[in-house]
């Protein structure tokens, strides 16, 4: 378990979506939303890749909310393949969030439609970090992240990863010039890697605003 979780029920554009909220011990300096695997192949809010998202936010002082997706565990709704996903990912900004600072992070096919929601969502007083851990690349269109936001962005990817091939990721990433770093012999859930994960992406999180 997280420290300090809390069940809430948000307003997707179909119905009810589920959701947890984690706070931080002290006081957050944000809100940031993290966004789960696939659907239709288990993924959940609970993913292990998720809960150290949220492990990693929660440190770095940010209160964090995962939700499942519609037609994931409580969630209303049927798989709309991140069409719907991408709008209810907004609402649910729009009600934990509506102002103040933002971050956005995403696991899979949940980094897909994290990419969706930067380009949807981008201004530099309002988006402070992003995190997308093996991006879909191979079988989604990952929408480019704004140039602005580079500095603010971290892709995380295995080497090995053999759910979403890392040189999807890089055919992406290379005409944007966005680096991504490769965790060598991670593959894409990082099993036994998680500690690394996690590290990675608090270290991010703790780095300067640009």
């Amino acid at each position: 378990m997280i420290a300090q979780t809390e069940k809430i029920t948000l307003d997707g554009m179909v119905g009810p979506v589920e959701a947890v909220r984690n706070r931080p011990a002290g006081s957050a300096k944000g809100v940031a939303v993290v966004a789960h695997p696939h659907p239709l192949y288990g993924g959940t809010m609970h993913n292990k890749v998720v809960q150290t998202l949220t492990r990693a936010l929660v440190q770095a002082d940010w209160e964090v909310v995962r939700f499942n997706f519609r037609g994931v565990g409580a969630s209303v709704g049927e798989h709309d393949g991140g069409r719907g996903e991408l709008q209810d990912l907004l609402a649910i900004v729009q009600q934990v969030a509506p102002h103040g600072p933002l971050a956005l992070a995403g696991f899979s096919f949940g980094a897909f439609v994290t990419t969706h929601a930067v380009q949807a969502l981008w201004s530099p007083e309002r988006l402070q970090k992003i995190v997308l851990v093996g991006t879909a690349a191979s079988r989604f269109d990952p929408a480019p992240v704004p140039p602005q936001a580079h500095e603010r962005t971290l892709v995380l990817h295995g080497e090995q990863d053999d759910t979403v091939p890392l040189a999807s990721v890089l055919d992406w990433a290379r005409p944007q010039v966005l680096p991504v770093t490769v965790v060598p012999g991670g593959e894409h859930f990082f099993h036994g890697q998680l500690p690394l994960l996690k590290s990675l992406v608090l270290r991010h999180l703790l780095s300067p605003v640009l």
